[in-house]
C-alpha cells in the first residue's frame, strides 16, 4: 500500500494535501454561521482535521527526495509544521467573527497531529515500509 502511494504520491499525496489544506484554510476564514453543522462535537472536528492533516503531511516528507533532512526526521517535522499550524489557525480564528481561538482547540489539533503520526508509523511497520532515498 505505501510502496503504491510512493509511485503515485503526486496524484495520491501531494495534491490532495495542497487540496486539504486550503480546504482547511478556507473552512476556518469563514464565520461560524457560514459553515453547516457537522454534529460531532468542535473538540472531535479539531481531532479528524488534524489527523488528516498530519497523515498527509507525514507520507509527504517521507515520499519527498529533495530535502534527506526533512525525509529522515519526518515525524518531528511533520509534529512541528502542523503544530505550529495549529497555533496559527487558532489566533487566525480570532479575528474571524463568531470564531475565537481555544487553547483547548490547539490541544485537540495535538491529538489529533499525535494520532496520525502513530497511524503512520504503524503502517511503515505493518508493510515494512523502507523510503527510497534518491
Amino acid at each position: 500500500m505505501l510502496r503504491y502511494l510512493e509511485e503515485h504520491k503526486v496524484i495520491m499525496v501531494y495534491i490532495p494535501l495542497a487540496v486539504y489544506w486550503l480546504v482547511l484554510l478556507g473552512a476556518t476564514s469563514f464565520p461560524v454561521d457560514y459553515i453547516p453543522a457537522v454534529g460531532i462535537g468542535d473538540k472531535f472536528e479539531h481531532l479528524f482535521a488534524y489527523m488528516g492533516l498530519t497523515v498527509l503531511l507525514n507520507l509527504t516528507l517521507i515520499f519527498q527526495n529533495k530535502y534527506l533532512l526533512l525525509k529522515r526526521k519526518n515525524t518531528l517535522f511533520t509534529l512541528i509544521i502542523s503544530g505550529l499550524y495549529g497555533v496559527l489557525d487558532e489566533i487566525h480564528q480570532y479575528f474571524i467573527p463568531g470564531r475565537s481561538c481555544e487553547f483547548f482547540d490547539w490541544g485537540a489539533d495535538l491529538l489529533g497531529i499525535l494520532l496520525g503520526i502513530i497511524l503512520i508509523t504503524y503502517l511503515i511497520k505493518q508493510y515494512n515500509y523502507l523510503p527510497q532515498e534518491d
